[in-house]
């Protein structure tokens, strides 16, 4: 993937014009049916780069999609998300190609300016997600979600007025806001899985505490747990937040109260020295971790066993 050229679009004109289709009717949002996309088989392997956002809902689009080093097959249909300056690939089958269908919206981040969504899109996590970790959704699901689509591309062909704006602002708003619900569903649904990566962290975790690579390296990154755990921060993060109600920092945060706890009751090591074996550069950030997870500082939980 890193070896392949990258092909980067600052416009949605631009998308456009790659993809074979009509100027859009408008240069900062545009929905796609992708049943009007010409082929793209003899393209070869691609990475792109957009500078705006790009939501799509593909089904039977006969390529596969590239992150990292691993390829993924679409064509079940799932709805993913590309946030602006994500670098992704995409290579086409060579087999014989079947109708295509789907749909993409692109925003540009200049359509959302001096709107509250410019300031809480990002909030929305699995913009953050790797590709291999897109929605799934049921046919109501995709149903709710086209008919959003379709109805932000009716409302800016034709004759715009004042309106139109707000109007595709609070329709893209409410697609947002129904894909978080059906990512929630699909944490809880798929138990099995998801139930793996919370037995696998906490394998991770307990074998990290135990080792000298905590005094060696410091407390473990989300970002290493993640990549341990062969998931993106963003996704381990917000399925957490569900099955269990708090986040990947939380979950490393109350290993470390339980090792504190575990030093603090059979050793007679000093606060100042336990803090060092637990990753901590300076121990006034440990008894302040320790004193807002417990209410107590070290040496008052010490005294309780004393």
């Amino acid at each position: 993937m890193a070896n392949l050229p990258l092909l980067r679009f600052k416009t949605i004109s631009q998308y456009h014009l790659h993809m074979g289709l009509p100027k859009p009717e408008h240069p900062l949002i545009s929905v796609i049916n992708f049943e009007n996309v010409k082929q793209v088989r003899d393209r070869g392997p691609q990475n792109y780069v957009l500078d705006f956002y790009s939501i799509a809902l593909k089904r039977n689009v006969n390529i596969r999609f590239r992150y990292g080093q691993q390829e993924y097959d679409f064509n079940e249909g799932v709805l993913f998300f590309i946030a602006p300056d994500q670098v992704y690939g995409v290579e086409a089958y060579k087999e014989e190609e079947p109708k295509r269908s789907g749909w993409m919206l692109l925003i540009h981040p200049d359509f959302l300016w001096n709107t509250p969504l410019a300031r809480t899109i990002r909030q929305y996590e699995y913009f953050g997600y790797s590709v291999n970790e897109a929605l799934f959704l049921s046919p109501r699901e995709e149903s709710t979600l086209i008919t959003l689509m379709q109805s932000i591309g009716q409302e800016y062909v034709g004759n715009p007025d004042n309106f139109s704006q707000p109007v595709m602002i609070a329709q893209l708003e409410l697609l947002l806001i129904y894909a978080e619900r059906f990512y929630h569903r699909q944490f809880l649904t798929r138990k099995i899985a998801n139930h793996q990566i919370l037995s696998r962290l906490e394998e991770i975790l307990t074998t990290h505490f135990n080792s000298d690579a905590v005094e060696n390296n410091g407390l473990p990154t989300v970002q290493c747990i993640a990549d341990s755990l062969h998931v993106s921060p963003n996704y381990l993060s917000g399925l957490l937040k569900v099955l269990t109600g708090q986040s990947t920092q939380q979950h490393i945060h109350n290993k470390v109260i339980e090792k504190a706890k575990e030093k603090l009751s059979t050793t007679n090591l000093s606060v100042s020295e336990i803090a060092y074996e637990l990753g901590f550069e300076h121990p006034q950030s440990f008894s302040k971790l320790f004193k807002t997870k417990t209410n107590q500082s070290p040496l008052e939980f010490r005294q309780l066993f004393t």
